[in-house]
């Protein structure tokens, strides 16, 4: 009876690892990528519609700032923090049963990127629910969780693709993940660097403000 319930539970173990196999889990990216960009398109929209920012290169967090496109775009945004929980789980169960046992340095990245990919979709669920009007210093956490430990999981998970070739994917999408890491890192520090030679010229960007000249500063200074 025992070596029955203990294969009995060894062939459920195995069914539940053979689920990350599965074809339809494709649709978690797509749906990830899909819906934030929904997201994004929905809030811009919305607040250019009512007139609640210039329709010139806003802030994303300006977007979402006031009501009613604050609310769906905080809702939309932990929906998308899901999807990326969800995602970045599937992609480490992949590599977990696509990787030797004894390869230990792989499976330590391994458990690095997934980390990661938690703590930037997590960031994605702190920026949603902390706007920068109510709570900067938490808004500007999130925003930082979200982007700059994001760019550094696609950076891992670049360095898992370039540690598995040729036997799990060929050359193709371990320079296709370097080209997305590399621009994305290229973004992060674009966006940052107006910031900070507008703080250092005095001029006020962190918060939208009335009058032509803050309007320009502000626009300039968008990510």
């Amino acid at each position: 009876l025992l070596a029955t319930c203990y294969f009995a539970i060894m062939k459920q173990i195995a069914e539940i690892d053979m689920w990350w196999f599965q074809q339809g889990l494709c649709v978690l990216p797509v749906a990830l990528v899909s819906w934030t960009t929904a997201t994004f398109i929905f809030a811009y929209v919305t607040a250019v519609l009512l007139r609640h920012v210039d329709p010139l290169v806003p802030y994303i967090s300006d977007t979402g700032t006031m009501a009613p496109e604050r609310c769906v775009f905080g809702i939309m945004l932990d929906i998308s923090s899901f999807l990326g929980i969800a995602t970045t789980y599937v992609r480490y169960k992949q590599v977990q049963a696509l990787t030797a046992q004894e390869d230990t340095g792989l499976h330590r990245l391994n458990a690095i990127g997934l980390a990661l990919g938690w703590t930037s979709s997590i960031g994605m669920c702190v920026v949603a629910n902390f706007q920068k009007t109510t709570l900067f210093s938490m808004h500007l956490v999130g925003a930082v969780l979200t982007f700059g430990v994001g760019s550094v999981y696609i950076l891992a998970q670049t360095l898992l693709s370039f540690r598995m070739q040729p036997h799990v994917h060929g050359k193709g999408i371990f320079w296709a993940r370097l080209g997305i890491g590399l621009w994305s890192s290229a973004s992060i520090v674009s966006s940052i660097l107006p910031c900070i030679f507008q703080n250092a010229l005095g001029w006020d960007v962190d918060i939208l403000g009335k009058g032509k000249d803050k309007v320009v500063r502000h626009t300039v200074g968008a990510p």
